[in-house]
């Protein structure tokens, strides 16, 4: 029995490293973050082109700048169990959550962008500069209406690795100041 990575000769570290999509691997044809000529030629979805820009923001390393794509109820979760971890409700809440990834010197670099409605599904490398120590393939389902993000679920490639750097990296509030 073979693997679909022995049969298109391509492992998982080879689409990381080189940035391909999985329609280069297998021959299919998927919205993807690296054929933006095709698709704005079939039409790509607008919700598509809004996650395309946050992360043209997200580049910047600038937390703030991303508030404009997220409504005022938003709710961002992260997996886990690590200080960064759980439903962060509202504008502020996720942006803070955004200040600590630019602490990390958080990375990412989409690989995949789908939309179906409301719902955009991401792929994307996500990797850690102060300290290095995480790099790791992350999913996001992203809810889009009024062309704000409402909805974010992180998913991690590898959750053990990435609760081990967040618990060495993110540091909590000594108590009785961390409790309400």
């Amino acid at each position: 029995m073979t693997t679909s990575e022995d049969q298109a000769g391509v492992s998982r570290a080879d689409v990381l490293r080189l940035g391909l999509t999985a329609a280069a691997v297998t021959g299919g044809t998927l919205l993807t973050a690296g054929t933006a000529g095709a698709q704005e030629a079939q039409g790509e979805h607008p919700n598509v082109r809004l996650i395309k820009e946050y992360y043209s923001v997200y580049a910047e390393g600038n937390p703030a700048k991303l508030r404009r794509f997220f409504s005022s109820d938003i709710k961002w979760t992260i997996p886990g169990h690590h200080p960064l971890a759980g439903t962060k409700q509202g504008v502020d809440e996720v942006l803070a959550f955004f200040r600590e990834l630019a602490k990390a010197g958080f990375r990412a670099e989409p690989i995949f962008l789908a939309a179906d409605g409301e719902w955009v599904v991401d792929l994307h490398r996500g990797w850690s500069t102060q300290p290095a120590g995480l790099d790791i393939l992350w999913a996001l389902a992203f809810r889009v209406r009024n062309r704000k993000i409402v909805e974010a679920v992180n998913f991690a490639g590898d959750q053990h690795a990435a609760d081990q750097y967040f618990w060495k990296t993110c540091r909590l509030a000594p108590l009785p100041g961390r409790l309400g």
